[in-house]
């Protein structure tokens, strides 16, 4: 079986950051390790994505001299990775490369395809190996990554991607790395799921133009239950998940089980293999003893009827490409102009 990849970005997809201020960068760039804030359920999903033997490479926009900081607050959450890639901020500057500063397409585009020509030149990964994406509603992830994936997947044509580049402005030599990757990968549908976490709260339905590839989500119980319907986590690793926002973030099994329903309703839920959760809870959660054996019950027992509602609201669409040129213009919601 290929390896699977997961590809996560960092800043308010794993991290709880604030950067909307100078004085929000500055307190992040001198915070410690054991200052910054992780997103709930983000750490124990990570570490249970690790434990079922997916990849786990990192992507973000944070500046590299963040390194070393960075990488002792994954050690602290006993998170393992396999390749960390942050961002050459300082490199920018002193080449007067500005627009690179905030850029997010020109960046982490030519990253994404890179990591997957590597990935398929070493052997890590099978040319059919797949991959979920992660990222949040405050840049240009659901622009990046739905474009990635479909330049990887051959739905994107030269042409128009060259227009696309154009119009995001960026450097030719950017342009070239973009081009020469997009060559060097034998067209494949490699991208199974973009997860996209709402730290703005963005409305869901804003993102229909990317297609229902992608599943916006408001707390990370819910991201499990997409990897597990995938068949990516094992019914245990969802309710560990559970757990944690049960007694670390007070979640009682009233949102739990909201949790479920909300993406249900919104379709991202086919609503068919919710037996191995209940199963997994009566042999190893149901013991009284247990943290948050309670708010797990409530949750389990309501499986079953949700999992009707997502079964009656589930229709299978075919992934239509996006219109990438003309989304291209908004594709980062820090850069919009009013």
């Amino acid at each position: 079986m290929a390896t699977h990849i997961a590809r996560w970005d960092l800043d308010k997809t794993y991290l709880r950051t604030d950067f909307d201020t100078l004085r929000d960068l500055v307190r992040t760039a001198f915070e410690r390790p054991e200052q910054k804030r992780t997103n709930p359920g983000a750490s124990t999903l990570l570490r249970e994505m690790v434990r079922a033997g997916i990849q786990v490479h990192i992507l973000s926009g944070s500046p590299e001299q963040m390194r070393r900081r960075l990488e002792e607050k994954l050690r602290l959450d006993g998170v393992r990775w396999d390749t960390l890639t942050l961002k050459p901020n300082l490199r920018n500057l002193l080449h007067l490369r500005f627009r690179a500063v905030r850029d997010q397409l020109g960046y982490k585009l030519p990253a994404l395809l890179r990591a997957r020509v590597q990935a398929t030149e070493t052997g890590d990964v099978g040319t059919g190996g797949r991959e979920t994406l992660f990222g949040d509603d405050a840049e240009a992830d659901v622009y990046v990554y739905s474009l990635y994936a479909d330049i990887v997947a051959g739905r994107v044509q030269r042409d128009v991607l060259e227009r696309v580049l154009e119009r995001g402005r960026l450097y030719e030599d950017v342009v070239e790395d973009v081009l020469s990757a997009m060559r060097a990968l034998e067209p494949t549908d490699v991208v199974e799921r973009i997860l996209i976490h709402l730290e703005q709260q963005t409305p869901p339905g804003d993102f229909r133009a990317y297609g229902p590839r992608i599943v916006p989500f408001y707390n990370y119980l819910q991201a499990a239950f997409v990897l597990f319907e995938d068949g990516r986590l094992g019914a245990q690793a969802v309710l560990r998940v559970a757990v944690e926002l049960a007694t670390e973030h007070r979640f009682g099994g009233d949102a739990l089980a909201r949790s479920y329903l909300d993406l249900a309703r919104r379709g991202h839920l086919r609503g068919e293999t919710t037996a191995p959760l209940v199963d997994a809870f009566e042999t190893s959660f149901a013991q009284p003893s247990l943290p948050a054996t309670s708010e797990l019950r409530v949750m389990v027992e309501r499986l079953a009827w949700m999992a009707d509602v997502a079964r009656s609201v589930w229709r299978a669409e075919a992934q239509a490409v996006p219109d990438y040129l003309n989304l291209v213009s908004g594709h980062n919601p820090r850069t919009r102009h009013p």
